[in-house]
């Protein structure tokens, strides 16, 4: 079955970097697209960046654009989101997502930026 494992989240002060990582099993990983999404308290979940599934094609939410790069390792089953110059508005849950006939989430990883 599939599964999407996040990690790399943590605590952060703001202009921080956080490197976020998921492994991805029970599918062909190379060939679907992979995306990025999160969750702030009290807000809807949002797509923070996708990527096509041999890297040749990207976008990202305007809020992150020029901050956060997402990439991913057909070799290692693993998708990316490093993210750079983080501010408070970035704090939320961040889920690694693939829609594979329906939409398969992992169970999220908590970035929290805060001085």
């Amino acid at each position: 079955q599939v599964q999407l494992v996040e990690s790399g989240g943590g605590l952060v002060k703001p202009g921080g970097s956080l490197r976020l990582s998921c492994s991805a099993s029970g599918f062909t990983f190379s060939t679907y697209p992979m995306s990025w999404y999160r969750r702030a308290p009290g807000k809807e979940r949002e797509l923070v960046a996708s990527i096509s599934s041999f890297s040749d094609g990207t976008n990202y939410a305007a809020s992150v654009k020029g901050r956060f790069t997402i990439s991913r390792d057909n070799g290692k089953n693993t998708v990316y989101l490093q993210m750079n110059s983080l501010e408070p508005e970035d704090t939320a849950v961040y889920y690694c997502n693939v829609f594979r006939t329906t939409d398969y989430w992992g169970q999220g990883t908590q970035v929290t930026v805060s001085s």
